[in-house]
């Protein structure tokens, strides 16, 4: 069998792949486990809603002042070379880098009190147990719950899960209506396939808008009596929408309906209050909120979490076991089987400690100046189709950019950036199939923001796509 390769394939599969990953020389770790090395020193704030304690200076927006000169140092990995570039890591929405506090925050649990939480009574065990316990408190804080109404998982796609799992196969029935969008993530539809399967409810899809946004106007028609449950997404991780969470779950209470959210892209940048929101679940991940990989949460109103069965069967979620039968635990422990992830959830709590002493609010205002500055220089690209809404008065977008070029693939576009520029993007379908489908395409490329990014990091990923573009239609 003869295989061909277009010019464009032959192209980038010549590419030299530079492995070698260079430490800058020019780096001097400040071995910092909070802020406080900053100009003065400032009172740790617990609630994510609290006054922003973290001066900008010289520039309060882009400039050499901004929050992501300031907040750089604290990141050792954006402080080397790749493939002979300095790194510019715009892969946020798939996972967020940590700070050398939440670093050393897990070295100490290994190093200074490793051992497993509940009913061990020697010191270990207990210190190990406060500070499990403690970094529950501090999610709750972060969110606005109270510590019984916070669960910790793997990730957010086991939280879906869990509930899909318990709530789901226990309250939907034959003509019982899901209803979700077209742009949700693959967590947020697959598990409620399977429940549809399993107890006849009927899944919906609500579709976009022309400005590709899901259709709020057309979910408000379509809920009914019929309706038990609305998934959605807070921000989309793929168009940038921001959707009116507060309306929506009210529309969906009026008709008795409870409501996921899927707060994956927004805990991370923005203030989320649970209660002004009124959800019944919400879900986020730590690795994408400058916490360890391996830990998530779910948050349920107590109310409801009291009346699910478990998920999993095991040590820890049980009240009594005898022989023929078994009695349960009080959530959150009936929803915690097994060994959890300590030091992954001791770091998710000191990145909590990070973030609340930046202050949310000026973690989001700083994200969307630099977000418009993205959106801005990339629209202007020449044959770029950048998705989702575009920012107006009354529009605001998440600071990523999903998009595509023109006859170039966004895995090459992806792989050129990163083995000729040190440019981290996002190539793929960024679980979002369905989605893609709708709008034509198979896959895009997505640029992706936080606050330790700067206006130099947009520079050099504009100027790097055009080199890229540059390269691939000089093929034509």
């Amino acid at each position: 069998m003869i295989t061909t390769t277009t010019p464009m394939e032959g192209a980038i599969m010549k590419l030299p792949y530079l492995r070698a990953v260079c430490r800058n020389p020019n780096f001097t770790n400040r071995n910092s486990t909070s802020l406080r090395w900053r100009s003065q020193s400032w009172p740790l704030h617990v609630s994510a809603s609290a006054a922003s304690i973290f001066p900008l200076v010289d520039d309060p927006k882009l400039g050499p002042g901004s929050l992501g000169h300031i907040t750089r140092s604290d990141f050792p990995i954006l402080h080397q070379e790749i493939n002979g570039s300095k790194l510019v890591y715009l892969d946020n929405a798939a996972t967020s880098q940590k700070p050398t506090a939440v670093i050393k925050s897990l070295q100490n649990y290994y190093e200074a009190y490793n051992s497993n939480v509940h009913r061990g009574i020697h010191y270990l065990s207990a210190k190990a147990t406060d500070e499990y316990e403690s970094a529950r408190q501090k999610v709750a804080n972060f969110i606005n719950a109270g510590a019984r109404e916070i669960i910790f998982t793997r990730n957010a796609t086991e939280a879906i899960n869990l509930v899909a799992y318990s709530w789901g196969l226990s309250n939907l029935k034959p003509g019982d209506e899901i209803i979700t969008t077209i742009a949700e993530h693959h967590s947020a539809i697959v598990p409620w396939q399977i429940v549809a399967q399993k107890t006849g409810a009927v899944l919906k899809f609500v579709n976009l808008t022309e400005d590709e946004v899901p259709d709020v106007g057309q979910l408000r028609d379509i809920l009914s009596r019929r309706t038990k449950l609305l998934v959605m997404h807070h921000v989309s991780n793929m168009l940038a929408s921001v959707l009116p969470m507060d309306e929506v779950i009210s529309w969906a209470h009026d008709v008795g309906a409870k409501v996921l959210v899927d707060a994956c892209q927004s805990v991370p940048h923005m203030v989320v209050d649970v209660k002004n929101l009124d959800t019944d679940f919400l879900v986020g991940s730590s690795h994408k909120m400058c916490g360890p990989t391996g830990v998530g949460f779910l948050y349920g109103k107590s109310e409801i979490l009291s009346g699910m069965p478990p998920f999993l069967g095991g040590g820890e979620m049980i009240a009594d076991v005898y022989l023929d039968h078994s009695t349960y635990a009080e959530p959150p422990s009936r929803f915690e089987a097994g060994t959890p992830a300590i030091g992954e959830a001791i770091g998710l709590g000191a990145a909590i400690d990070y973030l609340s002493e930046i202050g949310m609010q000026q973690i989001h205002d700083y994200e969307m100046e630099l977000g418009s500055y993205l959106y801005d220089h990339l629209s202007s690209v020449s044959d770029v189709r950048i998705y989702g809404p575009a920012p107006s008065q009354t529009v605001k977008r998440a600071a990523l950019c999903s998009f595509n070029v023109k006859d170039v693939h966004p895995t090459d576009i992806a792989t050129f950036l990163d083995q000729q520029h040190g440019v981290a993007i996002r190539s793929g379908h960024h679980c979002a199939q369905p989605l893609h489908r709708h709008l034509g395409i198979s896959s895009s490329a997505r640029a992706s923001l936080h606050f330790y990014n700067t206006k130099d990091d947009v520079d050099r990923f504009i100027e790097a796509l055009k080199d890229t573009i540059d390269f691939f239609t000089s093929f034509k």
